[in-house]
């Protein structure tokens, strides 16, 4: 059977038409072409895609005419155009596409990604969007498909290694464990108050602590980390503001940087399910290199000859044949090297029509611990998003929340020390019947402490609404109202299983620590925009005002002595209770703020931000204070001499400067308050004065200074970013020693001391090659920071003079100096800095050692071939850190194994001292002064192959389903010399990053 085509039927009806009536409607609707031949519209449809797959949010736009459509969730589309006509395909970040329609109606268009447009693409800056080459302040984005790639739970750790000028730390390898971030330095001297502001669409989302001392003490950090109720899935792109320019306009909320969190929205189009499905493994990177069984029992032989002892002591299990001489057990493997097991899911609803677009998200994790036992890490929750416009678009509405609940079961002690420092020898864990070993009370069994647990569980809502109306082309206002709520419930046991059952200590030794905390908090921030076209010149105005508070409730109890341990989460059986913690703190913020950008003939701009903060902090008399600053730039390739080449595609310098402050003291600190004492008298209990007085005190304030140059070469396929800071801090809030006399030891004041941080960063983008098939794109970041204290006035009278040193780093450590091993007695030596021949602190601990970074940065690669697609990221930092110690060699612990080359008899020059079980005491005061001493200071710099990603997209099967098969590994390689275990924290002992490997698919439909 032939078919005619639905074309040549349109051109069979139009000629009929036309010989029939010609000046009719139809004609007045059909497009001449040049042949004089005329043309109807027709349906025109397909699809449109990357190298990655589909391609939603593509403007497809028939050339020279005011039609156009966007492409849909699954890169659908479909537009009336005649045979004659042209489609253009136009996405930031890619080449354009220009598509003659003549004869065909279906089309499948690929796009592919163009580095010349790249600088085009709209950056968040908080209160407003700029596009990249127009950008006057530092500004550093990393998006979901960076994100995506790494099997990570915590938004700091999407970071690391990816930003100039931002450096993170992992501070646990515990589930649900915290990082530490500092952008472009410390600041303060305050070490609690260096962290950046965290706004997520645009709500200030709270980094502070939600733990206790109290419930988490035996953790290092504290475990309950807020920033893990962060949804990772749900994020679209990070924007870390570091600049005067970026963050005045944040006023002392932005003296340590602000991180922008931009969450997912829905696209026009079709429904679109997208699911992602991953399970993983997790280990412990590196262990330390220790004794084996026959080089420990050498150590203990040799260090009881020493010592004069020729009969070895009853204690002396492990020596003296009470342990088995020939037992060896790997505690490291044995207590921290179990596999952590990882699932992860994720899913997604989307879709919406030119005015209404939605997305609906949820996700589940768990992950269960490589120490012994059933503890699990288990994070769930939803999110959504809704967007509407009105059909004239004058008036536009967001919605926007998020729902997550962490729930966590970890041990209360970390075993990580017991499994470096138990002896090889030492008993096996379970006796024949499988209870607890405690070999007749030799030892305390390393699981034993694994009884005491910790458990929290967070629920954390955050939701975001906009409201905007377009007065005109020109004008237009806009609010937008937030409101967030933590809720947080944690506990520690310390139940009397821990102790050994042969010294009958029963449920009346159990304790329980209780920590509640519930933090809610609400914003409402009022803004209106102006645009002024004047030709050559164009002008933006921003004005806006900031109304938050936030209301703190925290209550920490504590109970002890229960009448059975099946008891020991109900508080109510201890048999005695206290509160030593009770409180309700209440945070009120208000701000006015504004902006005013200039840009004269598209090459000189002019960026001026200003705030005027207030913040219930501080007293009456310095409640406010103003923060400005101006930034500039020139984009030298718009000048005509630099027109007509082909070298240099794009060109700008710029600068800034200006002033943030912080008020990140704590609440009520300039009022004299009142504790509750806990201590009765005649049936009242009493109150005890907790705060002097101080109205005077005011805001920290930072100056930041900043100059860089931005180039790109051949089209923007190499693109260059340089720039030099400089921020200083001073008026510095800190507690000031009074006499004691007063009843209190500080009081909190204004430091006129001076706080600088310097530094270069580089970033360097290519796009090596670039093909329909291959493509190859490469990222390189460095940074070079110094910080250094400039100036303290009466530093060498106050508490701080054996902390701090002018001209000096705040990460410094005041260490003795190490002179080496005294070839006949076998001990350390230390310089006499006095004189007065003995050694002793502070006077001869007066050499400084820098632990502040060297230089940090990251090596991204990205490489595509047809389907198949592989990222793999680079960190590496140079630093120096303290080596990790396990106290005198000789003694009743294992040692790292380099400590078999330790001095034997007088006139050996080896590196480590006299073995001494602790009978010699010079050797154990050398030892104690050793671990704080040049000697111990070491290179902790490493190459980490953080992060690595291999995908492969299947082929496209029947109904629109697409499907993709995803490797990812995290923290797969490290390169160190340091020998203390995992080198990125260094010396703390606890449990360090783990290497993860996970494997998953991702559907959409």
């Amino acid at each position: 059977m032939k078919f005619i085509s639905a074309n040549n039927g349109l051109r069979v009806l139009f000629y009929s038409l036309t010989l029939a009536s010609f000046p009719c409607s139809a004609l007045a609707r059909a497009h001449a072409s040049p042949l004089g031949e005329a043309y109807f519209q027709q349906s025109i449809t397909g699809t449109v895609s990357d190298a990655s797959g589909s391609l939603p949010g593509v403007i497809i736009m028939v050339k020279g005419t005011t039609r156009s459509t966007i492409s849909d969730g699954e890169g659908r589309f479909s537009i009336a155009a005649a045979n004659n006509e042209v489609l253009v395909f136009s996405f930031t970040g890619f080449k354009a596409v220009e598509v003659a329609i003549g004869e065909q109606t279906i089309f499948n268009i690929m796009l592919q990604e163009d580095a010349t447009q790249l600088k085009e693409l709209e950056i968040n800056a908080g209160y407003y969007s700029v596009k990249q080459k127009e950008s006057t302040g530092s500004i550093s984005r990393i998006t979901a498909k960076d994100i995506e790639t790494q099997p990570v739970t915590n938004v700091l750790a999407t970071m690391q290694g990816r930003m100039p000028g931002v450096s993170i730390t992992q501070s646990t390898g515990t589930p649900g464990g915290g990082f530490d971030i500092a952008i472009r330095g410390r600041n303060s001297l305050r070490g609690d108050a260096n962290a950046p502001l965290y706004i997520i669409d645009g709500v200030p989302y709270s980094s502070e602590s939600i733990g206790s001392s109290y419930t988490s003490a035996t953790l290092f950090p504290v475990t309950s980390n807020p920033l893990n109720s962060i949804s990772l899935d749900a994020i679209a792109s990070i924007e870390v503001l570091k600049d005067a320019d970026a963050t005045a306009i944040y006023g002392s909320r932005g003296a340590n940087g602000v991180v922008l969190i931009t969450t997912k929205k829905g696209a026009v189009g079709k429904t679109q399910v997208s699911i992602n499905a991953s399970t993983g493994v997790g280990n412990i990177t590196r262990f330390m290199d220790l004794m084996n069984t026959q080089q420990y029992l050498a150590m203990r032989a040799k260090a009881f000859e020493n010592d004069g002892v020729t009969q070895y002591p009853e204690y002396a299990y492990d020596i003296n044949g009470t342990w088995g001489r020939n037992r060896y057990t790997d505690w490291q493997k044995e207590l921290t090297g179990g596999t952590s097991e990882i699932t992860a899911f994720q899913g997604s609803v989307s879709g919406g029509t030119g005015q209404t677009q939605f997305l609906f998200g949820t996700n589940y994790h768990t992950q269960t611990s490589v120490v012994p036992g059933n503890f699990i890490y288990k994070k769930g929750g939803g999110n959504f998003s809704l967007n509407h416009s009105s059909t004239d678009e004058r008036f536009k509405l967001s919605l926007s929340g998020s729902y997550v609940v962490q729930d966590n079961d970890q041990p209360a002690f970390d075993p990580t020390i017991d499994s470096r420092s138990l002896a090889p020898n030492a008993p096996a864990l379970y006796d024949a019947q499988g209870n607890l070993n405690w070999e007749n009370g030799t030892w305390t069994n390393p699981l034993a402490n694994l009884a005491a647990e910790f458990k929290s569980r967070t629920n954390d809502f955050i939701a975001n609404s906009v409201l905007s109306y377009k007065i005109n082309d020109d004008l237009i206002i806009k609010s937008s109202f937030g409101y967030s709520t933590t809720n947080h419930d944690e506990t520690r046991t310390a139940p009397s299983t821990v102790y050994n059952p042969a010294f009958n200590l029963g449920s009346e030794y159990s304790a329980l620590f209780v920590n509640t905390l519930n933090r809610r908090s609400w914003i409402a921030e009022p803004q209106v925009s102006y645009k002024l076209d004047l030709n050559r010149a164009k002008i933006d105005v921003l004005a806006g005002g900031t109304f938050q508070k936030q209301v703190s409730n925290n209550l920490t109890q504590y109970g002890i002595g229960f009448t059975s341990n099946s008891l020991i989460y109900n508080l109510a059986a201890a048999s005695s209770r206290t509160i030593p913690l009770s409180d309700e703190i209440t945070y009120k913020y208000q701000a006015f703020f504004g902006r005013i950008n200039l840009k004269w003939d598209s090459k000189y701009i002019i960026n001026f931000t200003a705030r005027r903060d207030g913040s219930s902090r501080f007293g009456p008399k310095n409640q406010f204070a103003g923060f400005a600053a101006l930034g500039a730039a020139w984009i030298i390739s718009e000048e005509k001499f630099l027109k007509n080449q082909n070298v240099l595609s794009f060109g700008k310098i710029r600068g800034s400067y200006g002033s943030t402050g912080s008020d990140q003291i704590g609440d009520y600190q300039f009022l004299d308050t009142y504790t509750s004492s806990g201590v009765m008298y005649q049936g009242i209990v009493g109150l005890l004065p907790s705060r002097l007085y101080n109205p005077d005190f005011g805001w920290e304030k930072t100056k930041k200074l900043e100059a860089a140059l931005e180039l790109g070469f051949l089209k923007d396929r190499i693109f260059l970013t340089a720039a030099y800071y400089r921020n200083r801090s001073s008026n510095q809030l800190v507690g000031l020693p009074v006499p004691a006399t007063t009843g209190f030891t500080s009081l909190q004041a204004n430091l006129n001391a001076t706080v600088q941080n310097t530094g270069f960063e580089l970033s360097l983008d290519t796009k090596n090659i670039d093909t329909k098939d291959f493509s190859w794109s490469t990222n390189i970041n460095l940074t070079l920071p110094h910080n250094k204290l400039v100036s303290f006035p009466g530093l060498e009278s106050s508490v701080y003079k054996e902390q701090y040193r002018i001209g000096k780093p705040l990460a410094i450590r005041m260490v003795y100096n190490y002179k080496g091993v005294n070839e006949q007695t076998g001990v350390y030596q230390f310089e006499d800095v006095n004189g007065d021949g003995q050694i002793t602190s502070p006077d001869d601990k007066q050499t400084a050692v820098d632990l502040s970074p060297e230089f940090y940065g990251g090596l991204q690669n990205q490489v595509r071939y047809k389907s198949w697609t592989l990222s793999f990221l680079f960190q590496f930092v140079k630093q120096k850190n303290q080596g990790f110690t396990l106290g005198n060699g000789g003694m009743m612990n294992n040692q790292p194994v380099e400590l078999v080359n330790s001095w034997q008899a007088p006139g050996d020059s080896n590196s480590y001292q006299v073995y001494t079980t602790g009978f010699n005491s010079e050797a154990v005061t050398a030892q104690s002064l050793y671990e704080s001493s040049t000697a111990n200071i070491v290179d902790a710099s490493f190459i980490r192959l953080k992060n690595i990603a291999v995908s492969y997209t299947l082929p496209d099967l029947s109904n629109g389903l697409k499907s993709s098969i995803l490797l990812q590994a995290q923290n797969l390689l490290t390169i160190t010399p340091y020998k203390g275990g995992d080198p990125e924290f260094g010396t703390l002992g606890f449990l360090p990053p783990l290497r993860v490997i996970s494997a998953g698919i991702q559907l959409t439909f």
